[in-house]
């Protein structure tokens, strides 16, 4: 018998699956059916809630001044939650005097005093708690109002016919029924995580001032540096303004088990961003929805490696589709022809992004801020139920995919390294061509590096002091998030870097310093191979992608190995191949490029069929000269200014 099974029978033994005659629509996801005219609990859904509940309880536990407070009326629960409160040190006889003759929170800011000739009673606490849990949640709506109102969390029990607006206002419900059996058990689970975080706290007091004598006898700065450099990942959020790097290379392969890897897979959720139009490559419509090769354009790509992994390992990653309201009809209209797939797609409307002003001041709708996609993609989960959704469902991780990479691609082994360590944020960057030049064992080295030397994107000018690129592919734990959320610690209006400064952008906008990646407590980059970053920005672009450098394979662009130099070349395309009509007549065929390390092209140029170019390769033809590439011209390291250079 499994771990799993063990508990799953605990729960039965407490009739927690036992729910009401009626089950209110919006509960219905916690339940597994009827029996008897009795609405069942799924178990499996009550313990997802659990650990949920337990996981922010001992989040919260870590600092010793939280406040908690425990609500009940019932009378069969007073000796649990007396005995609970006294193990974890926050027994109060007037608290629970309080709660008894009803809790008001909300009456004011000091507590409501009421003289008479013999006693003295006191209503409501001087400061609002951290986290209030209710055990008798349908006798106590009143403490559930009052909380919400202070914007305090909630940890309620509740049952299948909660009404919709008392079941909105609980950050951890934990469906089940409320015998005193699951809230014995309920109350064992919230003392046991409290006095484990405060043992945890203890130890770590303890090895922190171990730590600082040992340190104190060091004899050289560069002995202390080391000893910094091989602290745990845990204690990366220690390093203000740095994060861990990791290479690929140095990650553990992915399991051979297929029921591990969909163990894994099945905890992930893919959130696409579709906000980008083509209107800058002369395409008329979103940006996504440009063929890219093989007749697949950058939607297809994603939607059919989840359906490939979903056949493959029979999980289920769900696809949900970040749109604008520019995007988002030519977007349905698309996935129309994957409404018989195995791939839940979940298409979203988001509002416009701040638009940039041309230097005349005059507003473009095809120019547009790059915009944060991490912060975006946190407002959603803290502004919508989606959050909720998906913790329900089990789900753990969500890699969060730009509008542009098109080489993005949901990686197991990731995955599996962020699991067995318990990372909350994870960006894939990838090194800067100067760096790679520079640091030939960078593949090879780990360590920590400045927020402010990784580029939020390309910059267009020189990248000396870049070392690292944000590929604008994510990796985010949704406990986390939840986290942030309840604690308040998610402040989304200083996320934006929308802004401007007269010449030169923000640092801000230009580093990731001001990345989200702050927010977390064990946050890390992962060093992937430039090929896994291919942005579709313009038609230059996309040459690389139509040509023999790539391949598709079950939705995941594929690098060619007969390339040696790990970089993809540098491509240079005049403004006669800005719009992609334009780009497709003046090329027969795509040419060969699997040894080309740089082109540039100018002028009046046409390409024939079959052509291979190698090495550096610059074709500018002169003002009024047409130049056209013969059928399979072979160009290495050639400058071609008119026909007779040829």
């Amino acid at each position: 018998m499994t771990l799993h099974s063990i508990i799953i029978q605990k729960l039965l033994t407490t009739n927690a699956h036992i729910g009401r005659r009626v089950a209110a629509h919006h509960l219905k996801i916690y339940t597994y059916g009827m029996r008897n005219q009795i609405s069942i609990i799924d178990s499996d859904k009550t313990l997802i809630c659990l650990r949920n509940a337990a996981s922010f309880i001992s989040h919260l536990a870590r600092d010793k001044n939280a406040r908690f407070m425990f609500v009940n009326t019932n009378l069969l629960f007073d000796e649990i939650v007396e005995q609970m409160t006294k193990k974890m040190g926050i027994y109060s006889p007037r608290d629970n005097i309080m709660w008894r003759m009803g809790g008001f929170l909300t009456n004011s800011h000091s507590p409501k005093k009421f003289r008479s000739r013999n006693k003295k009673v006191c209503f409501g606490p001087i400061q609002p708690p951290d986290c209030v849990v209710v055990l008798d949640t349908e006798r106590k709506s009143s403490v559930i109002l009052e909380a919400d109102r202070l914007q305090v969390p909630i940890v309620a029990l509740v049952d299948s016919n909660m009404p919709w607006e008392i079941y909105k206002k609980i950050a951890y419900p934990v469906p089940a029924n409320d015998s005193v059996q699951f809230v014995y058990l309920f109350c064992n689970i919230i003392t046991k995580t409290f006095l484990l975080e405060k043992k945890k706290l203890k130890a770590l007091k303890g090895h922190v001032r171990k730590e600082e004598r040992d340190l104190s006898t060091k004899e050289s700065s560069k002995e202390i540096q080391e000893s910094v450099q091989s602290k745990n990942v845990s204690n990366i959020s220690s390093q203000i303004g740095e994060v861990l790097v990791v290479p690929y290379q140095n990650l553990a392969p992915a399991s051979n088990d297929i029921a591990e890897i969909k163990n894994l897979l099945d905890k992930i959720v893919v959130v696409k961003f579709n906000d980008t139009l083509g209107t800058a490559l002369g395409f008329n419509g979103p940006k996504s929805l440009i063929g890219i090769r093989d007749g697949l354009t950058s939607l297809d790509l994603i939607v059919n490696q989840i359906q490939s992994l979903n056949l493959t390992y029979g999980c289920h990653i769900p696809l949900v589709l970040m749109n604008t309201i520019s995007t988002h009809d030519d977007s349905l209209k698309a996935l129309e022809k994957y409404s018989t797939s195995n791939v839940d797609i979940l298409p979203l409307s988001q509002g416009q992004h701040p638009q940039k002003k041309s230097s005349s001041g005059q507003s473009s709708a095809d120019e547009l801020y790059p915009s944060d996609h991490a912060a975006a993609f946190l407002s959603l989960m803290k502004s919508s139920g989606t959050l909720d959704v998906l913790l329900s469902q089990g789900k753990e991780y969500v890699h969060v995919v730009s509008s542009d990479n098109v080489a993005a691609a949901v990686d197991p082994r990731i995955m599996s390294h962020l699991s067995q360590n318990n990372i909350e944020y994870c960006m894939e960057v990838t090194q800067t061509t100067s760096y790679l030049s520079k640091s030939k064992m960078v593949n090879q080295r780990q360590g920590m590096f400045e927020l402010a030397e990784i580029a939020r994107t390309l910059p267009k000018d020189s990248t000396e002091k870049f070392k690292f690129i944000d590929t604008r592919s994510l990796w985010v734990n949704l406990k986390a998030i939840r986290r942030l959320v309840d604690t308040n610690a998610l402040k989304i209006e200083n996320l934006s870097i929308s802004k401007e400064m007269e010449g030169d952008q923000m640092v801000l906008q230009e580093t990731a310093a001001g990345s989200t990646i702050q927010l977390f407590d064990k946050a890390i980059g992962i060093n992937v191979p430039q090929f896994r970053v291919v942005q579709l920005n313009a038609t230059s672009d996309l040459l690389l992608l139509q040509s023999d450098l790539y391949s598709t394979s079950e939705g995941v662009l594929v690098r060619n190995t007969a390339q040696a130099n790990p970089a993809n070349p540098s491509i240079e395309l005049g403004p006669e191949f800005e719009k992609v009509s334009d780009f497709q007549r003046r090329f027969k065929s795509i040419p060969s490029i699997v040894g080309l390390d740089s082109l540039k092209v100018a002028g009046d140029v046409w390409f024939g069929a079959g052509v291979i170019l190698k090495g550096r390769v610059s074709i500018v033809a002169k003002p009024g000269v047409k130049l056209e590439i013969p059928d399979g011209a072979i160009l290495e390291n050639k400058d071609l200014n008119d026909p007779s250079d040829i």
